[in-house]
């Protein structure tokens, strides 16, 4: 029975009530009272489906739009950039500069175009560092969000932890030749621009359940064809000198001194990662490669095991040397490349599933207290436990910055911004 034809009805009851007074009030045979049961459950099941549908579009449009303030906070600093010298320096200074390629600083990469989100990033990882002389934070941006970055990070210096602040255009090796994650990215965007016909066409579809739209519209996020978020595979190429980093998504927040992790036995593996298969919380920690590959194309089911235990992005330890010696970049580039010629049909979003498949026996597994997950898309984490984890991380569309972020869980990021700052305050950036 289509939607069109139930909700035009007006003899269909609406409620459970009305229901039960048409049966009181009519003297329905038993057919009678199967179809007019069949059509009221129907109806409801269309409007719980719309409903649901409804809250995820409004989801998407949320997360996938930048918030007005983040907008000032950008235009605020790039005026700063232009008017004031002491916004336009150099990061690091020149006696500094020898720090950025000596493997006897603790390095971490941030790769983000986002400032708020950078800032907090930083701040709360010098604030817990045991040896802040000993921090080098590399923060890569692209063009556009360089010189307001340059900008915050030159009137708010963590000293006497080292700041680098580069744009992608900065770095030799970007500039040379043709870059393989921006050429898959150029037709990543052609692919997705027309993927299932964009946001209108996945919303009108009534027959694919609702948690399948959430995913095929979660696809059309720009987040997941920007280029920081693919940039993480070529660390080996961008920090030629460094021997190891340690990685850090834009949406963690640390809450403990990492200098531990260079402790960490890789025992000559590449990436250290927190495995996602196994740990109390059942709903986060329950991910393996069923969860992120198709495994209906033979492609995927003849080359992987679905059972197979994920891992997590967000914070890893990834050892350079040993990267150095694989053809991880390449397996990398080659499975995108097989996925944009499937019209996205081994997977449809992320980063994570080609770095599931370039990583695949490359990963050395670490203790869940460095990387706890699921902060932006569910609040059943308690805020004990919360506190409790070494790196907190908001995967998901409920960042802390957005109006959609979870309000219990939102205070563990916030309070590591200066709300009587000029430039926050100046852009209505508040606490909740």
């Amino acid at each position: 029975m289509s939607k069109d034809e139930l909700q035009g009805r007006s003899d269909i009851p609406q409620t459970l009530d009305e229901f039960m007074a048409v049966i009181r009030d009519t003297n329905l045979d038993a057919k009678t009272f199967a179809i007019k049961l069949r059509e009221m459950v129907t109806l409801m099941e269309q409007r719980t489906r719309t409903a649901k549908i409804q809250e995820y579009l409004y989801r998407h449009v949320a997360s996938s739009s930048i918030p007005k303030q983040l907008h000032c906070l950008a235009l605020r600093l790039a005026n700063e950039h232009t008017t004031n010298a002491n916004a336009r320096l150099q990061l690091p200074s020149a006696e500094l500069v020898p720090a950025l390629v000596d493997n006897s600083y603790f390095h971490f990469v941030l790769a983000s175009d986002n400032v708020l989100a950078a800032s907090v990033v930083a701040k709360s990882l010098v604030r817990n560092s045991l040896r802040p002389q000993k921090v080098v934070l590399h923060i890569i941006t692209d063009r556009k969000t360089y010189y307001p970055m340059q900008a915050w990070f030159s009137l708010h210096p963590l000293l006497p932890a080292i700041i680098e602040v580069k744009a992608l255009h900065h770095f030799d090796w970007f500039t040379k030749g043709k870059v393989p994650v921006l050429e898959a990215m150029e037709k990543d965007q052609k692919v997705r621009s027309q993927f299932r016909g964009g946001s209108s066409a996945i919303v009108a579809n009534e027959t694919e359940k609702p948690y399948v739209i959430a995913a095929k519209l979660q696809a059309l996020s720009p987040k997941y064809n920007s280029v920081m978020n693919h940039i993480r595979i070529h660390l080996p190429e961008l920090f030629p000198s460094l021997n190891k980093v340690v990685f850090l998504d834009d949406d963690i927040v640390i809450q403990t001194d990492l200098s531990p992790l260079w402790e960490i036995d890789m025992d000559g593996k590449v990436n250290g990662a927190v495995e996602t298969c196994r740990g109390e919380d059942k709903f986060v920690m329950s991910k393996r490669l069923k969860n992120y590959l198709n495994f209906s194309h033979p492609l995927i089911s003849a080359n992987f095991d679905p059972n197979h235990c994920a891992w997590a992005y967000g914070m890893n330890i990834f050892d350079l040397e040993a990267w150095r010696k694989t053809n991880i970049s390449h397996t990398y580039h080659y499975w995108v490349e097989q996925n944009l010629k499937s019209d996205l049909s081994l997977w449809q979003l992320g980063t994570l599933p080609p770095g599931l498949i370039a990583f695949h026996g490359h990963v050395q597994v670490i203790d869940p207290f460095w990387h706890m997950l699921g902060l932006g898309y569910q609040e059943n984490t308690t805020l004990a436990d919360a506190e409790n984890a070494g790196v907190i991380h908001f995967n998901g569309r409920a960042k802390p910055w957005l109006d959609i972020a979870f309000p219990k869980l939102r205070p563990l990021w916030a309070k590591h911004l200066d709300f009587s700052d000029k430039f926050i305050k100046s852009c209505h950036i508040r606490a909740s």
